[in-house]
Formats: structure tokens, sequence, C-alpha cells
């Protein structure tokens, strides 16, 4: 017969094993982020590609860890904190994925990039952007291996600074439009990439309350911080 310890460490061997694949993920994931925006400022197309690639590898190991966390709440029908753990597993891979292929469209979009006038030093100012959510992602990672819901909480606070370095350059994009409509394209491609990146930075704040919810046991019950105006702006877009 098996005894219950032997269920019990087989288990955390299983999702030690998960949770290993979940820490190669943000690594892609992070080497991602910080790749699509360097290849943006540098107009370096070959660094571009290596990232648009590199997102089939971050699809693979979703599927890898979705189809793992499958098989453990089926075979070991774990309870409570530990089913708990599992479902967290679950969606840290999903919003890692999805932080994937926003990088994957970060790089496509630099590559058109490339070819056209650069917009003052909008390019710098989004890799300095996307380095900011970059640490973001790390601090929630790190907050999910060391079970650290302050630091969750803190990743969480911080994303408004994500949204203040969007509000910022949705300012910029549209000026540099209203000088210049040869701009207009330009700018409209940059923006895309300023919303990718801010999006990311929601996913990083989902994978911080994440890890409050697998602390605690609840979801955060206040509003999340946001500082996005661009969902508010007036048709006419005045600022």
């Amino acid at each position: 017969m098996i005894t219950e310890p032997h269920i019990a460490s087989v288990f955390d061997r299983d999702l030690e094993a998960i949770q290993a694949m979940i820490m190669k993920m943000g690594g892609l994931v992070e080497a991602g982020i910080l790749d699509a925006a360097q290849a943006l400022e540098s107009r370096d197309d070959e660094l571009a590609e290596r990232v648009r690639k590199a997102d089939k590898g971050i699809d693979a190991l979703d599927e890898q860890i979705n189809a793992e966390a499958a098989r453990l709440i089926a075979l070991r029908a774990p309870q409570a904190g530990d089913l708990r753990t599992v479902l967290t597993v679950m969606r840290i891979s999903n919003a890692l994925e999805r932080c994937g292929d926003l990088a994957k469209n970060i790089a496509k979009r630099s590559m058109v990039l490339s070819q056209s006038p650069a917009i003052g030093d909008t390019a710098g100012a989004l890799r300095r952007m996307a380095k900011v959510v970059e640490q973001l992602l790390k601090d929630a990672l790190d907050a999910y291996i060391q079970r650290d819901a302050d630091l969750a909480r803190d990743v969480r606070q911080r994303d408004r600074d994500v949204d203040q370095m969007y509000n910022s350059l949705f300012r910029v994009f549209l000026t540099h439009m209203l000088e210049d409509p040869r701009n207009i394209t330009t700018c409209m491609h940059l923006h895309f990439i300023a919303k990718n990146i801010e999006r990311m930075g929601d996913h990083a704040t989902g994978v911080a309350e994440q890890v409050i919810y697998l602390v605690t046991g609840t979801m955060p019950d206040d509003e999340r911080p946001k500082a996005d105006i661009t969902s508010v702006m007036p048709v006419n877009g005045s600022l």
C-alpha cells in the first residue's frame, strides 16, 4: 500500500519540476521583452527575428506546463492549498505566454519601423519602459518562488509607473502626428508597441495578484491601481 508521505513526496517532486519550467519560461520571456525593445532602438532586424522565433519555445513550455499540471491534478487529486498552487502555476504560465506574444509583436513592428525615420528618442523611451516592465515581471516571479505577498503587493503598486510612462509617450506620439501628418504611420506603430509594453505590465501585475491569492487564499479586494488616461480620452484627443 502506498503511504501518505510517499504520495506527498511524489506530488512535491512533480510540482517542483513544473515550477522549474515556469522559471525557465519566465527567463525566456524577460529576455524577449528586453531584446525586442533593444531591437527597436538599435534597428536590429536580426535580433528582432530571434525574438520572433524564440516565442515558439515559450509557447511549447506553456503547453508542457499546462499538460503536466493537468496530469498532476488527475493523478494526485491535490486538495486545498496544493490545488491552489497548481492552479496558480497554470495562470502564471498563461500570463507569461501572453507576454511572449506581445514581445513577438513588438519585434515584428520593430522590423517595419527600421525602414522609417526615427521619431526623436521615442525608441529609447520605449526601451526604458520595457526595462521597468521586465523588472516588474522578474519581481513577480521572485515573489511566487519566495511566497512573498509583500513583494507581490509592491509589484501591483508599481504598475502605475508603467501607466504613467505610457501616458507620457501617448502625448509625445500625438504631438508628432499633429505637427506632421507624415509621422502618423510611424507613430501609430510606436503607439501599439507602447500599448503592448503597458499590457505586459498588466500581466506582471496579474502574476503578482496570483501570488497574493496563493499566499493568503484571497484575491486583492481593492481596485487595481491604474493610471492609463487614454481609455478615457475625449474623442477629439484633447489633453
